[in-house]
């Protein structure tokens, strides 16, 4: 069967090892999970944000992903002042990645957000994360820890499991949830890690780890891109 097309937007980054300059990059790991699903990830350019220009470039795709990546600038949330610790903030990147959210969910193509995504994903509904969870002992940077899913959610049904091992890389978290928004699953601390829009036409679902980094050996974590590209080969 013909592989459904799953728009990743491209990060940016200042250099690579293979490249003379700057380049847009997306993590292997995370085409690798999309491959195996059945998808054909594609890495699509973060330029011209507007509502139409974004609308129209997602309307060729089955499926979105919106991968990890930096920080957003924290006035996309209403924060009056920025931690120190909130780095990698590209203005473009932060512009597109919302449109790209709110347009995905508009047009009802499958969306899985990860990591940065769910945040992108939250902050376009109207919530705002706390920008710095603290010291070693509550920041999720490097790290695998449980994670408990709420029974009946879509990623519940996707990976088929109340509780998975989640790789996690962050050192920001949701605070004020938005609009519409539930949640799916929480670390043992009460750290949002997934969350869900109930009553979107689309397949959607959003975790705050990283699924790909164990995708590979880990059947639950697979399951997620399974599932993303299950529901964009039904719309394809």
């Amino acid at each position: 069967m013909t592989r459904p097309l799953i728009a990743v937007p491209a990060r940016f980054a200042a250099s690579t090892s293979a490249l003379r300059y700057a380049a847009e990059v997306n993590a292997r790991a995370l085409i690798e999970a999309v491959w195996r699903a059945g998808g054909e990830p594609l890495s699509i350019h973060p330029a011209d944000p507007t509502a139409a220009d974004v609308a129209e470039r997602l309307a060729r795709f089955d499926g979105v992903l919106l991968p990890g990546g930096g920080d957003l600038a924290p006035h996309r949330y209403g924060a009056a002042d920025t931690h120190d610790s909130v780095y990698d903030v590209d203005d473009l990147q932060d512009e597109f990645d919302l449109e790209v959210a709110r347009q995905a969910m508009d047009l009802g193509l499958p969306l899985l957000a990860v990591c940065r995504g769910m945040q992108v994903v939250n902050v376009a509904l109207g919530g705002s994360l706390e920008q710095d969870m603290g010291g070693a002992d509550r920041e999720h940077r490097h790290i695998v820890h449980p994670v408990a899913i709420q029974r009946g959610t879509l990623l519940e049904q996707a990976t088929r499991v109340e509780k998975t091992e989640a790789s996690c890389y962050h050192h920001q978290r949701i605070d004020r949830i938005g609009a519409g928004l539930t949640v799916t699953a929480r670390a043992a601390d009460g750290t949002v890690e997934g969350l869900e829009l109930p009553g979107h036409s689309g397949w959607f679902t959003a975790v705050q780890w990283h699924p790909e980094d164990t995708a590979d050996r880990d059947p639950a974590q697979q399951a997620l891109f399974d599932a993303l590209v299950d529901a964009a080969h039904r719309r394809h």
